[in-house]
């Protein structure tokens, strides 16, 4: 039986003498002298900023007494129940159209692909404008022998908004659920193919729960970004946040301390929220090698 070659003893010679050479220098660290130039220049012209708004032509005191003004604490509960309802039905329409879109069916697919096309290739202000003037178009919403009704008594600020924000929202929501789909393993789909589970069955219980690791975060951003999106339903008179806030400055002329509420209130809202997201990927991520 061959022997093995002795390597222990040179390498604790090696050891020893790496301590030793490092004991004969001494460790200096290194200076990072830009870094520390660029905090100091930002830290100064955020200082400036504070400064300028601090003791600006700004009256605080108008802040602090509208900050919970009625019409401002209306304007926040409508933004966050259009925010919700928008988001719902936008992640239904996603969901739907991602499934539409990866069907074999070549008509789901064409109509999964037109529907994207359309509402993401166009802004989101002129759906708004076009679903709130719908009524110069069809005067009526009728079924015959059913039942008839004026467009534009249906067609209010609301309801324009939620179809606009919704179905607009839908389009973007839809390329993320499909991304979701096609990170799940192949395997996964071929397993519940083998087993005789149906395709809406094998994407409710297996493919789904897997992909929103992947959904969950990108979803997520959406929803904070609604909250603020809803801003642009004010073109249509919904009396959200910021069309509540319009109101209010018309009328005493406070544009300046008007809008620091609502951005004082977007900004809370918008934190609230990422804390609520990071939490759900956490429990989504449970089990996963890179936890949020």
């Amino acid at each position: 039986m061959s022997q093995s070659t002795p390597v222990e003893p040179s390498l604790k010679n090696s050891r020893e003498q790496m301590h030793y050479d490092l004991d004969r220098y001494q460790v200096v660290p290194r200076r990072y002298y830009g870094r520390i130039t660029a905090s100091a220049v930002i830290l100064v012209l955020m200082a400036l900023l504070v400064n300028a708004f601090a003791h600006g032509n700004i009256e605080w005191s108008f802040v602090g007494q509208f900050f919970t003004a009625q019409a401002i604490l209306n304007g926040v509960v409508n933004t966050l129940i259009m925010s919700v309802l928008a988001m719902g039905l936008g992640i239904l329409f996603g969901v739907i159209t991602a499934i539409m879109y990866m069907s074999p069916n070549p008509v789901l697919h064409y109509i999964a692909v037109g529907y994207a096309w359309i509402f993401r290739g166009t802004p989101l202000i002129l759906q708004l404008l076009l679903w709130f003037n719908l009524a110069l178009v069809f005067p009526t919403i009728s079924i015959p022998g059913v039942f008839s009704v004026q467009t534009v008594t249906i067609m209010t600020p609301f309801l324009a908004a939620l179809l606009g924000l919704s179905i607009n929202q839908g389009a973007y929501t839809s390329e993320v659920v499909r991304a979701g789909l096609l990170s799940v393993d192949t395997g996964q789909y071929e397993a519940a193919k083998a087993i005789g589970m149906p395709r809406l069955q094998a994407l409710q219980r297996i493919i789904l729960p897997q992909a929103m690791r992947v959904i969950l975060p990108p979803v997520g951003n959406e929803f904070i970004s609604m909250i603020k999106t809803t801003s642009l339903a004010s073109m249509i008179q919904y009396s959200e946040l910021l069309y509540n806030t319009q109101t209010i400055y018309f009328a005493n002329a406070r544009v300046m301390e008007l809008l620091f509420v609502a951005g004082i209130w977007y900004l809370i809202i918008v934190t609230v929220l990422s804390f609520g997201q990071s939490r759900l990927e956490r429990f989504f991520s449970r089990g996963h090698r890179q936890r949020q």
